[in-house]
């Protein structure tokens, strides 16, 4: 019998365990049996969405928001790279040393699954990922974002028309409203047909032991 599992992966474009939750979760995903179908949808949550366009340095980010010195930083760092290097991912940290607002990425993934699917959406949110973390580029540059809807096969015209106004804000803050509403502060969030919460960059294991005991009760 063909298992169904619908997974919403609530997160953010600028969120460190998201980039290693969603890692995590593609590998526990594969390990799952032949025949379990999984339908991956990427829902809006920021963590800082008063940020203006211009961003923040990390450092004094981190220090305002969760009174971190500069050395507890450093070995969150060092943590956060050593984690994604053991899943594939690159953390370029020295790269990295500002915080942007995610708004309009979350503008462009919504449009992305509306438009062209699951699977667009998933491209986008990893390139973004990619973009942010191992490149160190501003995620809510409208010119990256162009390009990078263009690199996953999306129209950078309709993508360059959609950030120039406000397009999907509505769409974007209403489920941003819905997920907070219903309790989530933090993220990654992993709900699983709508009613089975996984919280937290949790490793492969982890998220495949809950995947099949989610998919063996629905069976």
């Amino acid at each position: 019998m063909t298992q169904a599992l619908k997974i919403d992966f609530v997160s953010d474009v600028s969120c460190p365990w998201c980039a290693i939750g969603l890692q995590s979760l593609e590998q526990a995903v594969q390990r799952l049996p032949a025949g379990t179908a999984v339908e991956l949808h990427f829902q809006p949550f920021e963590l800082n969405p008063q940020m203006g366009p211009e961003g923040q340095d990390i450092g004094e980010h981190l220090q305002e928001k969760y009174g971190a010195t500069p050395e507890q930083s450093q070995k969150n760092r060092e943590a956060i790279a050593a984690r994604g290097a053991a899943l594939g991912f690159t953390f370029n940290m020295g790269k990295r040393d500002r915080i942007y607002n995610t708004f309009d990425a979350h503008r462009l993934l919504h449009w992305a699954e509306e438009t062209a699917g699951p699977a667009v959406q998933k491209a986008l949110k990893q390139a973004l990922f990619k973009a942010y973390f191992t490149e160190g580029l501003n995620p809510g540059d409208h010119a990256l974002l162009e390009r990078l809807a263009a690199e996953v096969g999306l129209d950078a015209a309709r993508a360059h028309e959609i950030l120039a106004g406000d397009e999907y804000a509505a769409e974007v803050r209403e489920r941003e409203r819905f997920y907070q509403q219903h309790g989530i502060q933090s993220v990654p969030s992993v709900i699983v047909n709508d009613r089975h919460l996984i919280q937290g960059g949790q490793p492969p294991e982890v998220f495949e032991q809950a995947l099949r005991q989610i998919a063996a009760g629905s069976a």
